[in-house]
């Protein structure tokens, strides 16, 4: 999957987009890492309790140019997208998955498209 200007993650409405305001310490103020390659990278969980090692992931990969993105909900080894979106038993997973991107939003790393 290749880094892009505009991204979401597989089944959602809204797409997000790296904000002018991101910087490299903003990332890493919201908890990415930065990787050998030099991107930045977020794997948050987006289990109903958090103590749950079975559920889904969020990934977001931002470039080292902190120009792209790339996001992705996974299975919890990380290995295959999944869609929270095209099941109506996943609505707490949909919320939380929102609830963080609006944090996001709010501290000036990604916009809405």
């Amino acid at each position: 999957m290749a880094f892009q200007e505009i991204d979401t993650v597989l089944g959602a409405e809204v797409s997000y987009r790296l904000a002018p305001t991101a910087k490299r310490y903003t990332l890493r103020d919201n908890g990415f890492t930065e990787t050998k390659g030099g991107n930045f990278q977020l794997i948050r969980p987006l289990e109903a309790t958090p103590q749950s090692k079975e559920g889904f992931k969020l990934k977001i990969t931002v470039d080292k140019d902190i120009q792209k993105i790339k996001m992705s909900v996974t299975t919890a080894n990380g290995l295959k997208a999944v869609n929270i979106f095209k099941d109506s038993a996943n609505d707490l997973l949909q919320e939380k998955f929102y609830f963080l991107m609006d944090g996001f939003i709010s501290r000036g790393l990604f916009e809405k498209v």
